[in-house]
């Protein structure tokens, strides 16, 4: 990880927080805006970005969309229309989806927004609605984080970088020769943060480096929220290792999820993770889309990379890490309330003792995950026991 000191980082929670920052900010742009996002959704949400985006454009300012052809493979043709018409430039990563190469699986699966050079935000929050397909009446739970100062440089770099990369695969020359924008480079805060990114050439396991350092250096706490949580062994054997030496290791995992199978192959794992002293939680006052961690009070991370082989493995992905008591305190302080008010413990005794049937769902959930792995071309020791 590259440490940038001198920034101001703040912590949003859902899209009740991050989408009127955002919007506030697109309508403040006065020359640049970059969107990336796995899923932009034709709703109410969804149609107030694209009116900030297209007035945006309409009064001259550069808007870029990124979308990926998987995640957004259902938006209306007729929105992105819209956007063009007024002055919008949209591209899709990777949009032929029936391709049976198997490099079709590495999506776009980031979600940052640039403005003007003095404002990012890099988090897990989609372009959708906080209740969209949400039946529980609670909000869709999810973070991200607001970026100012000089960390910048380095979020522009990577989405200057994809989008020219993407521009070629289009042939769209005239959007490969986008100059990026210099950004200032003095400090607006104190905070140290580093911009980590998942891709499939120089930082493929940057990511997974990140949490692992952090708990390397544990010695009180590691608190992971993970909506899609089916680490490879190098992982599992370190929170494993972290709770043996004493260090409380949390997970707070979805208790309802829209991949089961993938659910059912994590459940494998839950019982030589509690004989080993970890605490597991399943989230189920709504759906959790939450990727975060807490180490010790001292180091937080807030990103889109799950804990599964599509992030680690394949996607292109964006954390930010920060080394700040008070953020780091204000992230831990929202997993406590989640961890109270909306998930369920998982009691090691009750666990061991499930019924067979439950068993064997959870180990055919494992069995068909090890197959997916070995399709997708990865190592073999991925869900080695």
């Amino acid at each position: 990880m590259r440490l940038v000191p001198g920034n101001r980082i703040t912590l949003l929670t859902n899209g009740i927080e991050y989408f009127p920052a955002l919007l506030h900010e697109i309508d403040a742009a006065t020359s640049d805006v970059r969107i990336e996002t796995y899923i932009f959704d034709d709703d109410p949400t969804g149609n107030r970005v694209i009116d900030a985006l297209m007035r945006a454009a309409q009064r001259g300012v550069a808007v870029k969309l990124l979308l990926d052809g998987f995640g957004s493979r259902v938006f209306p043709k007729a929105q992105i229309a819209r956007m063009r018409d007024a002055g919008v430039t949209v591209l899709f990563y990777r949009p032929d989806l029936f391709s049976l190469r198997r490099n079709r699986l590495r999506r776009m699966h980031r979600k940052i927004a640039l403005i003007d050079g003095r404002v990012g935000f890099v988090g897990g929050i989609n372009i959708i609605d906080d209740f969209s397909e949400i039946q529980t009446g609670f909000p869709r739970y999810d973070y991200c984080v607001k970026v100012e100062g000089p960390l910048l440089a380095d979020i522009y770099h990577a989405v200057y970088r994809l989008w020219r990369g993407v521009a070629w695969q289009h042939l769209r020359r005239r959007l490969v020769s986008d100059i990026p924008r210099p950004i200032s480079r003095g400090p607006v805060g104190d905070m140290v943060a580093a911009f980590v990114v998942r891709d499939n050439v120089r930082h493929r396991h940057d990511i997974e480096n990140m949490y692992l350092e952090g708990i390397g250096i544990a010695r009180r706490e590691i608190v992971i929220a993970s909506a899609y949580f089916l680490p490879g062994w190098r992982f599992r054997h370190a929170i494993k290792e972290a709770a043996r030496r004493g260090v409380r290791v949390v997970l707070l995992l979805q208790g309802w999820s829209d991949h089961p199978i993938l659910k059912h192959a994590t459940r494998a794992f839950y019982e030589s993770m509690l004989d080993s002293g970890i605490e597991i939680y399943e989230y189920t006052k709504s759906e959790m889309h939450a990727k975060v961690a807490v180490v010790d009070l001292r180091w937080a991370a807030v990103g889109s990379s799950n804990l599964d082989p599509f992030s680690l493995l394949l996607s292109r992905e964006a954390n930010v890490a920060v080394f700040d008591e008070g953020l780091a305190l204000k992230l831990r302080a929202s997993l406590e309330m989640a961890l109270k008010e909306g998930a369920t413990p998982i009691p090691r005794m009750l666990w061991k003792h499930r019924p067979l049937p439950v068993r064997l769902l959870n180990w055919f959930g494992y069995g068909v995950a090890r197959v997916a792995i070995g399709i997708m071309g990865v190592q073999e020791n991925w869900l080695h026991k």
